[in-house]
C-alpha cells in the first residue's frame, strides 16, 4: 500500500522536532499552527509511531522512536534536495532549492536587492534565507543546513573557503552635532574618553575592539545592543559613537535624525565582504550561478544598498 505523506508534511515535522515547539515551527515554515499539527497527526498515523511527549510548560520532547524517526527523515530530505540539484544540473536549468544565510547587520542592506535580481534572472530557483550572527552562520555553514553565506571574513575556519568580494573600511559614526563630526579622520586616542555604542554580536564585538587593543586603549562602553538600527538610532541621539563599516544610501537614523561617518585612523583592517561556501558547494549548479551573480553586483565600486566613496 503506497505511503500517503508528503515532503512537506516531513519538513515540517523536522522543523517540531529541532525547535520542540509547534508554534516556533509554523513561524519557521511560515505557515499556521494548525497546519503543522495536522501534518504531525497525520505522520503518527500514517506510521503508527508516537514521535512526541507533549508537555504544557517545556513545549514537545521527541520521543526515542521521534529522534531516530527524525535523522532517517533529515537524511531523506538532503537526498531529495540533492536529486532537484541533479536534475537541474543535468538539464543546464538553475533551479531547485538555495539556502543563502547573512550577516544580520547587512541583510537588511544588501540583501534584498541582491535576491530580488537573482530570483528574476533565475525564477526556478526556491530561495530560503536566514539572518544570524557570525558564529551560527559558521555552525550552519558546517551542518550544511546553509548552501552560502555573505559575510564577513571573521573567524573562518579552515574547511569552508571565503571568497572576498570587497574591501570596507571602519568608519566613526557620530550624530552630526558631535564636536568630531566635522573632522577628516578620527583615531582611537580621540575616542578613548568618547561614551561608545558597542554593536555587541559574537566575532564582530571582537574586531571593533581590537582598534583600541592595538592602540593599547580600553573604550568607554557606555551601550551596547545587537542591533545595528538602534545603534544608529542611539548614535543619532547623543548617546555616543559607534564603528561601523557599513554606510547606507542615506546617511539618516532609523528615527530620521542625521549622521555623520568619518574614517577611523590607526592600524585596524579594513573588513573584506565576501562569501562563505563548503569546498564542494560550487559543484551545484545553482550554488556556482549565485556566486557569479554576486560577483557582477558586490565590487569596490558599487555594493547594492551601500554607500560607497
Amino acid at each position: 500500500m503506497p505511503t500517503r505523506f508528503t515532503l512537506r508534511q516531513l519538513e515540517y515535522f523536522v522543523a517540531v522536532g529541532e525547535t520542540g515547539s509547534v508554534s516556533q515551527a509554523a513561524e519557521k515554515m511560515n505557515v499556521s499552527p494548525p497546519s503543522v499539527s495536522a501534518a504531525i497527526q497525520q505522520l503518527e498515523t500514517e506510521f503508527g509511531i508516537q514521535f512526541f511527549v507533549r508537555k504544557h510548560a517545556q513545549g514537545l520532547s521527541l520521543t526515542s522512536g521521534g529522534r531516530q524517526f527524525l535523522a532517517r527523515v533529515k537524511e531523506l530530505l538532503n537526498s531529495a534536495e540533492s536529486l532537484t540539484s541533479f536534475a537541474s544540473d543535468i538539464s543546464s536549468n538553475v533551479g531547485g532549492p538555495l539556502h543563502i544565510g547573512c550577516l544580520k547587520t547587512i541583510a537588511p542592506v544588501i540583501l534584498p536587492e541582491l535576491r530580488l535580481q537573482f530570483q528574476q534572472s533565475y525564477s526556478d530557483v526556491e530561495v530560503r534565507q536566514v539572518e544570524a550572527d557570525q558564529a551560527q552562520l559558521l555552525d550552519r555553514l558546517q551542518s550544511a543546513e546553509l548552501d552560502i553565506c555573505l559575510t564577513y571574513d571573521l573567524g573562518i575556519p579552515s574547511n569552508l573557503r571565503f571568497e572576498s568580494l570587497v574591501e570596507l573600511p571602519t568608519y566613526v559614526m557620530l550624530a552630526s552635532s558631535h564636536p568630531l563630526a566635522g573632522h577628516a579622520g578620527i583615531s582611537p586616542e580621540q575616542l578613548a574618553d568618547e561614551p561608545m555604542v558597542l554593536l555587541d554580536l559574537p566575532i564582530s564585538n571582537e574586531y571593533f575592539l581590537s582598534a583600541f587593543r592595538i592602540a593599547g586603549l580600553k573604550p568607554l562602553i557606555a551601550e551596547r545592543t545587537q542591533d545595528l538600527a538602534l545603534v544608529r538610532s542611539m548614535v543619532a541621539n547623543g548617546y555616543g559613537y559607534s564603528l561601523v563599516n557599513i554606510r547606507t544610501r542615506g546617511d539618516i537614523s532609523p528615527d530620521g535624525k542625521p549622521l555623520k561617518y568619518v574614517p577611523l585612523l590607526g592600524g585596524l583592517r579594513s573588513l573584506r565582504l565576501g562569501l562563505v561556501y563548503g569546498r564542494e558547494a560550487t559543484r551545484r549548479l545553482v550554488v556556482q550561478t549565485f556566486v557569479e551573480h554576486c560577483r557582477e553586483l558586490i565590487n569596490s565600486s558599487s555594493v547594492p544598498g551601500m554607500k560607497m566613496d
